[in-house]
């Protein structure tokens, strides 16, 4: 596939995505989705939220704000009705009683066209047990070479059980929608090292879909290799300036803004299984 095919209707369309985001991640959420092309709004408040998701294209819900539980089902029950792409990222799912709660009933009331979690959060929700290490992936359950078919089938099933695509980002990032799997293979071990690469991806992930109503898959795996390409060109420039995470942070959403659909295309390191 040809990721650019997903980018460019970001560019050229300038799709509004509303974000129900954390506090400590908004600000890049924005940026991201700035550099991409697309237009973000940030907005918690529940008696407005059903009136923004009109205007807008596309629903980011991410669950590092779950005290806002209420605005995000008001917002994401509307985005249902209207046939807006909704995007969940459900931060720390398995980290305690309450977000595994949270994250079961949102997603027993909404429809989500795509949930994006590590690998940790994804196995809470799929065994329905706490697991993780607060709001990063244990290291048992990295993804690796040697457990990755082991990793796609527990993907495919919480894809084929929810009607979601089940994005899986880490190392080696999975997509799947149950029937067809995607690994994307683009990314840099700093974006670990800076506060909200997660968020960032499932902001931009978001814009991508957009415009993608009837290939959200295909959106999903071109707005992964985007970010981590991203992400390899801002370590480059890292490296080659000697400087550290903050610095990265800024290269990571200046790459996102001068990524090209060449660069793109000819960058992405995306494998069918």
């Amino acid at each position: 596939m040809n990721p650019s095919r997903y980018l460019i209707p970001v560019r050229s369309n300038n799709p509004l995505v509303h974000c129900i985001t954390n506090y400590v991640t908004v600000n890049d959420c924005a940026n991201i989705l700035l550099a991409a092309g697309a237009s973000p709004i940030m907005s918690h408040n529940k008696h407005e939220v059903a009136e923004l998701v009109a205007a807008a294209n596309a629903l980011v819900l991410n669950m590092g704000t779950i005290e806002d539980m209420e605005a995000m089902l008001v917002a994401g029950k509307e985005a249902n009705r209207l046939q807006r792409p909704v995007i969940l990222d459900p931060v720390a799912a398995g980290g305690t009683s309450l977000r595994l709660d949270a994250v079961h009933q949102l997603i027993n009331e909404i429809q989500f066209t795509v949930i994006r979690g590590n690998a940790s959060e994804i196995k809470a929700i799929a065994f329905g047990k706490k697991l993780g290490s607060g709001v990063d992936v244990s290291t048992l359950d990295q993804v690796t070479k040697e457990n990755l078919p082991q990793a796609v089938e527990v993907a495919s099933r919480l894809a084929q059980k929810t009607g979601s695509v089940i994005a899986v980002s880490g190392a080696m990032d999975i997509v799947t929608d149950g029937s067809q799997h995607a690994i994307v293979h683009n990314g840099s071990a700093t974006m670990a090292r800076i506060t909200g690469s997660g968020c960032m991806l499932t902001s931009l992930i978001g814009a991508f879909c957009a415009g993608a109503l009837e290939s959200s898959f295909e959106a999903t795996v071109a707005a992964m290799a985007a970010m981590g390409l991203s992400g390899e060109l801002a370590e480059a420039r890292r490296l080659e300036n000697g400087t550290g995470n903050a610095s990265f942070r800024t290269d990571l959403i200046d790459a996102m803004f001068n990524l090209t659909e060449h660069v793109l295309d000819r960058g992405a390191r995306i494998e069918m299984v």
